[in-house]
């Protein structure tokens, strides 16, 4: 059988069993979730089998140490995953939820009805609890999924995909509702990336050249984000304590993150006296700052930034620093550089706060917070698929309701239009 063929296949059986799972109760979904997570709970010695395995292949072909430890599935890793399934399990369910509930002039009541998307192909790579993740996300929101990690993967995703297969049976759920491809041919991702009639929509999690990839290639709508070149920008007549917090937690507090601060923007009214404390506290935590001529101006021993250094998304110690003249100079600056991910602006003037949210045209966008509150988690969502930088459907991060979309819903009691 070809990988096309293949690939079909597995898309044939994940639209039969999305219709089920769409129409299952939330306590028959949660089951599943629940079993799953015992399956996983006793086949511990299982999975670290699996994933010695992988992380054995993995040292044979040159693996950098990063790459394995995002592999390595410890018995905390184990117990991380268990635990983001019970979580998702307690979330509140969006499928069937009615809102918006209006009276017609006729007599009718419309209202818009949570609905899941269908079937949700998700590519990435990797991280093998990824597919714990990305299967209880789609299953709770009442999606069928095609879940394709990444070839140094392979056995450990296998040996989950086989809990999760244990789980929705013990629920009476297709075992299809949660497939996992099984061949490293990079073919594979073409396919699914290219079947509209079985899936409706791809989430690609992995570095920028894969993203960019899906994006280009897909036949089949993408949720996605390219970069996170993220600001904060640091107002006239800011709380310098403030900012300075916040500036430090939103670029060290983890530096490989896709909402981590990577350009910090300054107003000139505040340069002459903040950039100095900005730079011994940056320094004293290893941070290399790239600056404006104006910036270095009070700061002559860092680096002088080039104009690539305003697109850069560096995830490392290092920080893109520029002094502006004021919020319409910083507004402009973000809008033109930045990624659409996240911003921020530290201020005390709540008209500047209102016109930053407004005019700056990012997925989130926040006032006096470190830009590292952009998470699922943080915001209420409970576990996320990722983060959407696009416009449509969904935006920010993408939780449970990211994975489902609304229809209209109309109540009659035998009116007829004339």
């Amino acid at each position: 059988m070809s990988v096309e063929q293949y690939m079909q296949e597995l898309g044939r059986a994940a639209r039969a069993a999305s219709r089920q799972v769409a129409a299952a109760p939330t306590a028959q979904r949660n089951a599943a979730l629940l079993a799953t997570c015992a399956a996983l709970d006793e086949s511990r010695e299982a999975l670290a089998a699996a994933n010695a395995e992988d992380l054995a292949r993995g040292r044979e072909r040159g693996l950098d140490a990063a790459l394995l430890d995002r592999l390595q599935l410890t018995p905390a890793a184990i117990d991380a995953m268990l635990a983001g399934l019970r979580q998702v399990a307690a979330l509140a369910d969006p499928v069937g939820r009615i809102s918006d509930v209006n009276t017609m002039p006729s007599g009718i009541q419309v209202g818009r009805m949570r609905v899941p998307l269908g079937v949700i192909g998700i590519i990435y790579e990797s991280r093998p609890n990824v597919t714990v993740e990305a299967a209880s996300l789609c299953l709770k929101s009442g999606n069928a999924t095609i879940l394709r990690g990444g070839s140094e993967a392979l056995a450990s995703n296998a040996a989950i995909a086989a809990c999760i297969t244990r789980g929705l049976e013990s629920a009476g759920l297709p075992a299809t509702a949660v497939q996992v491809v099984t061949t490293a041919d990079r073919a594979a991702v073409g396919a699914m990336i290219a079947m509209p009639e079985y899936v409706d929509v791809i989430v690609p999690r992995g570095g920028k050249g894969l993203i960019e990839r899906i994006s280009r290639d897909a036949r089949v709508p993408v949720i996605k984000h390219l970069d996170g070149v993220c600001h904060v920008y640091i107002d006239a007549g800011a709380d310098h304590t403030m900012a300075l917090e916040i500036a430090l937690n939103a670029k060290t507090q983890r530096y490989g993150t896709c909402n981590t601060m990577e350009t910090l923007l300054v107003a000139a009214a505040e340069a002459g006296s903040l950039l100095p404390q900005l730079a011994a506290a940056f320094a004293s935590r290893g941070v290399e700052l790239r600056g404006c001529e104006r910036s270095r101006e009070l700061l002559p021993a860092i680096t002088a930034a080039t104009e690539q250094d305003w697109h850069e998304e560096y995830l490392a110690p290092v920080l893109a620093l520029r002094v502006v003249d004021d919020l319409d100079a910083a507004i402009a600056h973000i809008n033109h550089y930045g990624s659409q991910h996240t911003d921020s602006i530290v201020t005390r003037d709540h008209a500047s706060a209102m016109r930053f949210l407004r005019e700056v045209d990012s997925s989130s966008v926040m006032v006096n917070a470190s830009t590292r509150f952009a998470d699922g988690f943080e915001y209420g969502l409970g576990a996320e698929i990722g983060i959407s930088t696009d416009k449509l459907h969904a935006r920010g991060p993408v939780g449970l309701e990211g994975l489902t979309s609304q229809k209209y819903v109309v109540f009659g009691e035998g009116q007829v239009r004339r």
